[in-house]
């Protein structure tokens, strides 16, 4: 693949996770905020300490919300359009348009879902204060695993395919993959805290929105980027001219 299909990739990639941001703003605004909204009413009615807002909250729920999603659309677009450049053809024999997808999914599990399930997202007033650096850090070294375990199980799959054939090769693959991230679940520490009089509707109700603010923004890119790919290498032909030929003039 030579640099300037590369380059007409990436900013296609990056058009398509400004697109992909845009439907992930909306399942934000529509289904996160409201919960967002209802965390900080409760902890205001559970603390005494009451500091001042540097940015207002209809700030932050608007153009800071906006801004946050669609800055960071764009930027995994164009992460997402390298990965893809150096994936096709490397993953099977897949069409660009699938190819996308796949490596959509894929991310989406390794990068979001597995994390999630581990170290799951928490509204305000959840969380000790003290202690957000270690949870930063554990979250990231789950994300860090599970990509390194993805890209392990893929290559792990490519080398047992001549032996096993394709399918038993990816069944081998899968269960690697999720045997060791339940040994990554079962030796990193757990965190649990959760004030005991949290409703619990409102925590997973928040956890459910930031899940599918997740699954919007990786399969709309998913579906818009593979278009894109699809109509710059894979362009179809040009119509045949319909009509009797005009004959030559002598």
């Amino acid at each position: 693949m030579n640099s300037a299909t590369v380059r007409n990739l990436l900013v296609r990639g990056m058009l398509a996770g400004l697109a992909a941001g845009v439907l992930a703003l909306v399942v934000a605004y529509f289904l996160g905020e409201p919960n967002v909204d209802s965390a900080i009413g409760f902890e205001d009615a559970h603390s005494h300490e009451h500091e001042m807002e540097v940015v207002s909250r209809s700030l932050q729920s608007t153009a800071g919300l906006a801004t946050g999603v669609l800055v960071y659309g764009v930027a995994f677009g164009g992460i997402a359009a390298l990965a893809f450049c150096f994936a096709l053809g490397r993953v099977g024999r897949f069409s660009p348009r699938a190819t996308a997808l796949l490596l959509s999914g894929c991310a989406l599990l390794a990068v979001y879902v597995v994390p999630f399930l581990k170290y799951p997202a928490n509204p305000p007033s959840v969380g000790d204060p003290d202690t957000i650096g270690k949870r930063t850090t554990l979250y990231f070294l789950m994300m860090v695993l599970s990509v390194l375990l993805a890209v392990g199980a893929t290559i792990l799959g490519k080398r047992l395919s001549p032996s096993l054939g394709t399918w038993y090769a990816t069944v081998v693959a899968v269960a690697a993959f999720a045997v060791a991230i339940g040994l990554a679940y079962a030796f990193l520490p757990v965190i649990n805290e959760v004030p005991k009089d949290f409703p619990a509707t409102l925590l997973w109700r928040f956890r459910l929105s930031a899940l599918a603010m997740q699954i919007v923004l990786w399969g709309g890119f998913g579906l818009v980027f593979g278009e894109l790919a699809q109509r710059l290498l894979n362009p179809k032909p040009a119509a045949a001219t319909s009509g009797r030929a005009v004959p030559a003039a002598h």
